[in-house]
């Protein structure tokens, strides 16, 4: 099950979405206040927004960036990837801007381990075909293998 949240913003602005994954139906309709993980899309939020607010003792942190911004989250389990940098390389890109969610899709399903690679293969190529969904699960899959984790 999937919230976002946002005001009326254009775009660009900050946004929060929780996901409550589970094998069971899941009938609760209300913010994550202690989540087990944290995906950072944005990496400028991290000087701005306490990302890692109600983060659980076990939880962890996944940034899209670099090991030196992981290094600005200490004290706290923390992945990254360049996801970025992946969906510039495979041309996942809107209005010009980088589309960063299908890399950082595959960082959490690693880290997490909620989700099998098969299980997001499938996922991708329900949802898109042809060279949208070949690229869409080349940037899930580097996700994956290109997650770094930290602490």
């Amino acid at each position: 099950m999937a919230i976002p949240f946002f005001g009326a913003e254009r775009r660009g602005a900050p946004v929060v979405a929780y996901n409550r994954v589970s094998d069971k139906v899941i009938r609760m309709r209300s913010s994550v206040k202690r989540p087990d993980f944290v995906a950072v899309l944005d990496p400028s939020l991290l000087g701005l927004v306490d990302v890692a607010g109600g983060l659980k003792e076990c939880g962890m942190l996944i940034i899209n960036g670099s090991k030196e911004t992981a290094e600005r989250k200490v004290g706290k389990r923390v992945a990254v990837v360049d996801a970025t940098g992946i969906a510039l390389e495979l041309g996942l890109k809107l209005s010009g801007y980088a589309l960063a969610n299908m890399p950082m899709v595959g960082a959490v399903a690693r880290v997490s381990g909620v989700v099998d690679l098969e299980a997001l293969r499938k996922a991708v190529y329900d949802v898109w075909d042809g060279r949208v969904a070949d690229s869409n699960w080349a940037g899930v899959e580097r996700g994956f293998r290109e997650v770094k984790i930290f602490g």
